[in-house]
């Protein structure tokens, strides 16, 4: 497989997963996003722990769907991400839902 063949295949995934995206993302609530990974999910818990001095997230998410392009499949009834990065959790309002038609 040639490099280009191999970017061609990579660019028909995320447009793929784009277009997954678009059709889930109006039936989560929620955007959660860390350092390694996106999701969408329905319910979402952030909890900051320090058992050893360093302070990290434990994040658990309900109902979840991952962005990521080589995750067979993308559903998961739960999820637990544990990061000592920063952790951004939105609401999404229904106006956020609406996706550009094309």
């Amino acid at each position: 497989m040639s490099s280009e063949d191999l970017e061609r295949y990579e660019s028909e995934m995320e447009l793929s997963l784009y277009r997954e995206y678009r059709d889930v993302v109006e039936i989560f609530k929620y955007v959660v996003e860390t350092d390694r990974r996106f999701y969408l999910c329905n319910a979402v818990d952030v909890k900051v722990r320090s058992e050893t001095g360093d302070a990290y997230f434990e994040v658990s998410m309900t109902d979840a769907w991952v962005w990521d392009i080589y995750r067979p499949a993308r559903f998961a009834k739960n999820v637990k991400v544990l990061t000592f990065k920063d952790v951004n959790v939105e609401e999404l309002s229904k106006s956020d839902l609406k996706m550009p038609t094309t």
